[in-house]
């Protein structure tokens, strides 16, 4: 007889960001998760996350109000069925957003209990055959001074990364001359063998993104990263015109949907879709697929232990992204999660995600039951 689902739990995590980091658009209060626990009759237990940075508490209220007494009773192993009802079912309340942070989680968690259920790692289900994927350090934060920007990203490359990226815009955007100094200050201490990825957090028009990125060509960039505002489709668009340097953007992309409306524009030619977004595996496995017939990159943003198993799938996933900030929770709230080893992410043998969590924490740490 089919499995069904029986109870659905979750659970918010943070801890406060500490330094006044900043990056070009925002100040950093806090970080962490929101974790979402889908129990089977049978007694199988699929994890599935999202943020937990802005809105945590609705994201769970959603979940249990809304979700959850639809998921009982139903089989775990129709994602797509349930994806498309969920998506019709909210389309009221939210097609972006924390509606989509909410189904993106339980999406993620279905997931897991198909490879749990079936004594697979994701990344089999998927039809991928890598056990491990390049893995870039992300930081570099606008607030930073010029000597502790080096400082930090000389330390990522002290820890095995060959990969990095940074935040660029400082003091709001408003004085991209400051940004190339540092940007030639970086490649100045890191040689030509490592790659510079520079992150604009939507600070600029296309205008002044296109001349900055021209400014700082000589340095060998790897990628610009959402140097307009992620809504300014045309304006993504147009400083790709304007520039050489690959263009990076996604994170702030919702569905198939949008992510075909940026390969329409030709807006991209990096897309960094967040599974714990966008939709969960069900809707990025549709961007991924997207992507490759658009030939251009797939690199998600963050996560990068829920995208591990996505990108070793994907034969045009470039690496994960591990952002340092979320190092500390992550270790905490994960048991034995993997770890960057010379710049790569090993996937365990282990079915599903791979993922344990440590209770202990959680549970102590739960700001809903607090």
């Amino acid at each position: 007889m089919t499995d069904r689902i029986e109870r659905v739990v979750v659970h918010l995590v943070s801890a406060p960001v500490l330094g006044g980091l900043e990056d070009a658009t925002r100040k950093l209060d806090s970080l962490g998760y929101t974790i979402v626990r889908v129990f089977t009759k049978d007694g199988v237990e699929g994890i599935g996350v999202t943020y937990n940075e802005v809105g945590g508490e609705a994201t769970k209220t959603l979940i249990d109000t809304a979700i959850a007494p639809k998921l009982i009773g139903r089989d775990p192993f129709d994602t797509e069925v349930l994806w498309n009802e969920f998506f019709a079912y909210l389309r009221g309340v939210g097609r972006k957003g924390l509606t989509f942070g909410a189904l993106s989680a339980v999406d993620i968690a279905l997931w897991d209990i198909k490879g749990k259920t079936l004594g697979l790692p994701l990344y089999k289900l998927f039809g991928g055959g890598r056990t491990s994927v390049p893995v870039y350090a992300s930081g570099g934060w606008t607030s930073y001074s010029d000597d502790e920007l080096v400082e930090e990203v000389q330390g990522m490359v002290d820890r095995g990364f060959t990969t990095v990226k940074v935040k660029v815009g400082v003091e709001g955007g408003t004085n991209p001359g400051s940004d190339v100094v540092r940007v030639r200050k970086l490649r100045e201490a890191l040689g030509p063998d490592i790659r510079l990825l520079l992150d604009a957090n939507n600070c600029w028009d296309a205008a002044t993104a296109a001349r900055f990125a021209n400014r700082v060509a000589e340095y060998d960039p790897f990628l610009i990263e959402e140097p307009v505002f992620a809504d300014d489709i045309p304006g993504l668009a147009r400083f790709k015109r304007g520039t050489d340097i690959p263009l990076a953007t996604g994170e702030h992309e919702y569905t198939r949907y949008g992510v075909r409306d940026l390969l329409l524009a030709d807006a991209a030619d990096v897309i960094q879709a967040d599974g714990t977004r966008a939709g969960g595996f069900t809707e990025m496995l549709k961007i991924a697929a997207l992507t490759q017939a658009w030939n251009v990159g797939f690199a998600p943003h963050a996560m990068e232990n829920i995208h591990l198993h996505l990108v070793a799938s994907v034969p045009n996933g470039l690496f994960l992204e591990r952002l340092l900030l979320f190092e500390d929770i992550t270790a905490r709230t994960f048991a034995d999660a993997p770890v960057p080893v010379e710049g790569h992410m090993h996937i365990p043998d282990l079915p599903g995600l791979g993922l344990a969590l440590d209770l202990d924490f959680v549970l102590a740490n739960d700001e809903a039951s607090n």
